[in-house]
């Protein structure tokens, strides 16, 4: 094992002349992808689990302000989304920020977001699911249709619940008086037949969504374009009258005061807004399947990005408007909103626009993920059998059935809150290393890294930087009353403060750094951006994340450093 190839960077044109190897040797992919499927595919990721559910819980802690948290969510994700769109143009292949790490910080930085990238897609795809079910037996319910709770519901939930509800109920409350999700998991957990005195308890909807989706990404690229497409536009019309119809209840006194609980209340809900916008960069992962890569990859971002953005404010000030902020804390806050003004037809349109707004988010990231482990398997550092593609459907078919297989059984038994998190730090963790990538590779903005691509504005870091700085620091001071004692801060300083403090130094490397070398402006605030929104998720996801980290370096040092590519070529060093 050589650690100098730890560090070594495979140039782009060799990226290039592997993929077009690839296609030569092997059966190609279709290329069947235009603008338009892209933007609907970006769309689709977004629009999903965070305006029908996460939207709710925001609003209840921020009021009506969370619609500025929407905005500034967007901003530094377009932020990325250039950094991301410069790489797309000029690397158009499937890997994504795996890919792009490669060619700018090395092969151990790349098999880092390759595997941090498994907690966007795969785990993500697993909180999908589990808000999927919801919504599904919701729905069957308002129709009639029960099926029983312990097949519903997963084991932790199920049990939590139980256990909560048991004390409840000895504490006097009776069993019609628990609420709705304490008393399903209440009968779920009393109902469920045993074996071995081990309760069956799981949720099977869950695992019948993903097995459908999977087997759709499995046969072909122009099935799931199709199918994707009628989803997306369905649910951006259910969207449209959402707003439309609701604009008519709105009671503009329910938006003062706007931010109720300030500043602290609006960041409270940083993480389920975040995880709203998790799913634009999996457009990327379909680059060799793109009629126009260079050109469509970026402008469907960007389109994705803005479409989402306007649907998502406008819901949180309707959705703000129609009641009063504090009411919003529920799972399903659209459907709420319109059944407690009592216009249930409206409420079921949106309950069945629910559950094709999730189904669509499952089905790109369902798509991304075997790409990724396509790109990893073609550099050696998987198995070559993840890279093989379907002989009729030229899919990574492999790769695609382990990625259903990851998905749909832990969605059997795991529990939403733990998942939701931990998908929301791995993609802020891949958006920083994307935003630095372009630091790296094209930090003045003088180095044209394809002269048909998209290139991010350049604009130099002495002149803008400064004025954000002043500004940032104006509001801290405004929040703080004055300026923030210091001696203070580090008196009380605990293990939890760890990720601001780590926020801190690294701003004040990069702002140091960006101001001498005049470094490109937009990815020194991408990466900066989003390193603050990390630092809000808290110490215990970043715990969890550092040990799955460990978890891919173990694997990486097991397979990957040894069956490498890199090692026998003349690639760039560290």
């Amino acid at each position: 094992m050589k650690t100098g190839n730890l560090f070594k960077k495979k140039s782009i044109s060799l990226i290039l002349e592997d993929s077009t190897d690839h296609s030569i040797h092997a059966t190609s992919m279709k290329r069947t992808l235009g603008v338009v499927d892209l933007t609907a595919m970006g769309v689709a990721a977004i629009v999903g689990a965070g305006i029908f559910s996460t939207i709710g819980n925001a609003a209840a802690t921020g009021g009506p302000a969370v619609s500025l948290l929407f905005v500034f969510t967007a901003f530094a994700c377009g932020l990325s989304a250039m950094c991301y769109a410069e790489f797309a143009s000029s690397i158009p292949i499937s890997g994504s920020a795996y890919t792009y790490a490669y060619a700018s910080f090395g092969e151990l930085v790349a098999w880092i977001i390759g595997w941090t990238l498994i907690m966007e897609y795969a785990i993500g795809n697993i909180a999908v699911a589990i808000s999927w079910s919801g919504y599904f037996t919701g729905l069957l319910q308002g129709l009639g249709l029960h099926i029983y709770s312990f097949l519903t519901t997963d084991y932790l939930t199920a049990m939590r619940g139980f256990n909560e509800a048991v004390i409840q109920i000895q504490n006097g409350t009776p069993l019609a008086g628990l609420t709705p999700s304490l008393n399903e998991a209440y009968i779920a957990w009393t109902t469920a037949p045993q074996v071995f005195n081990f309760r069956i308890i799981a949720d099977i909807p869950a695992f019948m969504i993903v097995v459908a989706i999977t087997w759709i990404c499995y046969i072909g690229i122009r099935e799931s374009k199709r199918a994707n497409n009628a989803m997306v536009l369905l649910k951006i019309g259910v969207l449209i009258l959402v707003i439309a119809a609701g604009a008519f209840y709105v009671d503009p006194a329910n938006w003062s005061p706007f931010a109720p609980n300030g500043l602290p209340g609006v960041l409270k809900g940083i993480s389920g807004v975040f995880f709203a916008y998790i799913g634009f960069d999996a457009i990327s992962t379909t680059a060799e399947e793109c009629k126009n890569p260079k050109k469509d990859l970026p402008r469907s971002m960007f389109y994705a990005l803005l479409i989402s953005t306007v649907l998502y404010v406008l819901v949180s000030l309707v959705l703000t408007g129609m009641v009063p902020f504090d009411q919003l804390g529920v799972a399903d806050p659209l459907a709420f909103v319109f059944a407690k003004l009592h216009l249930a037809k409206l409420s079921g349109i949106i309950a069945v626009s629910a559950v094709v707004a999730m189904a669509s988010v499952l089905l790109v990231f369902q798509l991304g993920q075997p790409r990724i482990w396509m790109s990893m398997s073609r550099d050696g550092l998987l198995p070559p059998i993840f890279a093989k593609l379907h002989p009729k459907f030229r899919t990574p078919g492999f790769s695609t059935i382990v990625t259903g297989i990851l998905v749909a059984l832990p969605s059997l038994f795991m529990n939403l809150t733990e998942v939701t998190d931990l998908t929301s730090i791995g993609t802020l963790f891949a958006f920083i290393l994307v935003s630095g990538g372009i630091l790296v590779v094209n930090p003045n903005g003088k180095r044209v890294l394809n002269d048909k691509g998209f290139v991010v504005p350049y604009l130099n870091s002495r002149y803008f930087l400064p004025p954000v700085v002043f500004a940032v620091g104006w509001i801290i001071v405004v929040s703080n009353n004055g300026m923030p004692d210091i001696s203070r801060y580090l008196a009380n300083f605990s293990i939890h403060s760890l990720p601001y403090m780590l926020f801190g130094l690294t701003t004040l490397v990069i702002t140091t750094l960006a101001l001498i070398k005049s470094w490109s402006f937009i990815p020194v605030l991408g990466l900066l951006t989003n390193f603050y929104l990390m630092s809000e998720l808290g110490i215990t996801n970043w715990y969890r994340f550092g040990i799955w980290l460990v978890i891919g370096l173990l694997i990486y040092f097991s397979y990957g450093i040894f069956n490498s590519k890199l090692s026998d070529s003349k690639e760039i060093p560290a």
